[in-house]
Order: C-alpha cells, then sequence, then structure tokens
C-alpha cells in the first residue's frame, strides 16, 4: 500500500472518530463539566495509603522526626486534588454551575479527611482479623504489604466514605480499581463493620445494599448478592434494600452464594458451595449434605 494510500486512510478514520456518536453525547457532562480524572483518583488512593500506613508507602516516613510533616504535606495535598475531583463529580450529572461545584468540593475534601482517622482505624482492625485468621501470615507488616484483601478494603473504606458524604462516581470508579487488581468486588455502598477479614478473596462479591457485622470472615467466591430485582414502570432496577445482613461473627466458606435481603444471624457458619436464599437464626451451622457413594454398572444411573 502507497503512502499516500495510508495517509488517506488516517486522515478519513481521524475525520470519522472525532465526530460525536449519539451514544457519546448520552455520557457527556452536564454544563460542560470536566471528567473526573482517573490518574488523580489514582494518586488519592496512593495518598490515602501513604497517610494511613505512614511506614509502610512513603519513604518519607522512615524517620519519625519527618512523620508528622510528612504527613502534614500529603493531607494538604490530599485535600487540594480531592477538592478538584469532588467538584468534577458533583458537576458531572447536576444542574449544579462549576462555581457552586468548587465552593461544595472544597468543604465536602475536608469532610474527608476528618473521617481519614477513623478508616485508619478501622482497616488496622482488618489487618488483625487476616492474620489472627491466616496461620500463613508470619506478621502483620506481610498483610499490609502483599495482602490482597487490605489493597481491597483500603479502597472500600475510602469510597464508602466518600460516598457516606454524597459525592458521585467517585467512590465507584475507586472500588472498581481494586476489583480490577485483586478480583474482589466490593460496591462501596455496602456497611461493614470492623475486624473483616477475606482470605484469598479472589471472586468475593459485596452487593450495595449489604450489611455486613464485626469479626466477620469470607473466604473466595463468597457473594453477597441479589436474589432479584424490583423494576419501575419504565423498566428500570429499582435501587432498594435486596442483599444480605450479615450480623456479627460469621465466617462464610469459599463459592457460597448469600442472596436476597436475608440475614444470617450471628455466631453462624455457612460451609463451602452453599446457596442460601432464606434467613438463619444466630448459631446457625449450614453445610452441604455428605457424599453419597454409591456405584453405577455400565453408566446406569448417570
Amino acid at each position: 500500500m502507497r503512502s499516500k494510500e495510508i495517509e488517506d486512510i488516517l486522515l478519513k478514520n481521524a475525520k470519522i472518530l472525532s465526530e460525536s456518536s449519539s451514544g457519546e453525547d448520552k455520557m457527556k457532562p452536564c454544563n460542560g463539566a470536566m471528567y473526573p480524572s482517573v490518574d488523580a483518583i489514582k494518586e488519592i488512593i496512593s495518598i490515602v495509603k501513604a497517610v494511613v500506613f505512614p511506614d509502610f508507602f512513603d519513604s518519607g516516613y522512615n524517620s519519625s522526626n519527618f512523620r508528622g510533616h510528612s504527613i502534614g504535606v500529603n493531607v494538604e495535598r490530599l485535600h487540594s486534588i480531592l477538592s478538584i475531583e469532588i467538584g468534577k463529580a458533583l458537576c458531572f450529572d447536576s444542574d449544579l454551575q462549576n462555581s457552586e461545584c468548587g465552593d461544595r468540593s472544597s468543604l465536602l475534601a475536608a469532610g474527608f479527611i476528618d473521617n481519614l482517622p477513623e478508616i485508619k482505624r478501622l482497616l488496622l482492625t482488618d489487618v488483625i482479623a487476616i492474620f489472627n485468621n491466616d496461620p500463613a501470615a508470619d506478621n502483620f507488616a506481610e498483610v499490609v504489604l502483599s495482602y490482597p484483601a487490605i489493597n481491597a478494603m483500603t479502597h472500600y473504606r475510602t469510597a464508602h466514605s466518600l460516598h457516606n458524604l454524597g459525592i458521585p462516581i467517585l467512590p465507584r470508579v475507586i472500588s472498581e480499581f481494586a476489583h480490577s487488581v485483586t478480583g474482589i468486588d466490593i460496591n462501596p455502598g455496602a456497611q461493614i463493620g470492623e475486624y473483616f477479614a477475606i482470605d484469598h478473596g479472589t471472586g468475593v462479591v459485596i452487593g450495595e445494599t449489604a450489611i455486613v457485622g464485626d469479626h466477620v470472615t469470607l473466604y473466595q467466591g463468597v457473594t453477597l448478592g441479589a436474589k432479584n430485582f424490583s423494576y419501575d414502570n419504565d423498566g428500570h432496577p429499582v435501587n432498594i434494600p435486596r442483599h444480605p445482613i450479615i450480623e456479627n461473627n460469621v465466617t462464610i466458606y469459599s463459592n457460597s452464594s448469600i442472596l436476597g435481603r436475608i440475614t444470617v444471624g450471628h455466631d453462624s457458619v455457612i460451609g463451602g458451595n452453599i446457596w442460601l436464599t432464606h434467613s438463619v437464626p444466630p448459631g446457625s451451622r449450614i453445610l452441604q449434605r455428605k457424599a453419597v457413594d454409591t456405584q453405577f454398572i455400565g453408566g446406569l444411573g448417570i
């Protein structure tokens, strides 16, 4: 193919791709606002990690003399970036003008900063819970540095705090960052208590309206999901409570699905590969039926 033909192809397709499609128009922010920046949101999470786990994610904290100074610098940086991205998010799908979004975003970012000590406290309880539930963990540092559950929970607890402040878009983007890396999918709207442990983690799904108590342990492949949806007159799913309530001191083993607005009573154990769609009382032990040892002759009965 000649260079002139190649150039014509490039120019033609550049022109086609530069034109907005009808589907693309539906995704544009209101009032000409900007989209939130993916890179900036990733930096927000990096700073949160450096503030919450100061000895692990910022070399400036190696000396106790600089700890306060470094955290102060990071907190100021976090507020600055977060204010900008919250402002974009507020204007993304609303009738607010850019100036109104900017005024509110700075205050909301400060509100998130005010929640950081509690986020840190909760994450430290998660580290303890994971360490206590896994004999393969040699020390707490190993859990912080390498366990996907802590990465996922850092993202979740950050996203959940932003969600509670009424900030749109950003919480879901943050939670999906962790989902894509760890395979753990926690909706930022879910309510999760302290000392929460996920062992292994791949394939865990926790829905938006799930409520999880304290000292709960989930193994890989567990789903806290919805059984079905209600629809409005336009055929859109209605956002009502539809996910399970897991009370305190519950353990759910691998690949079990707990579906619908049901309650798993405190101090219960749900075995592996269970499909549960009804509530169970406190202290329950829900296990698979034992395998039946039988013989098949010539394929009969299979």
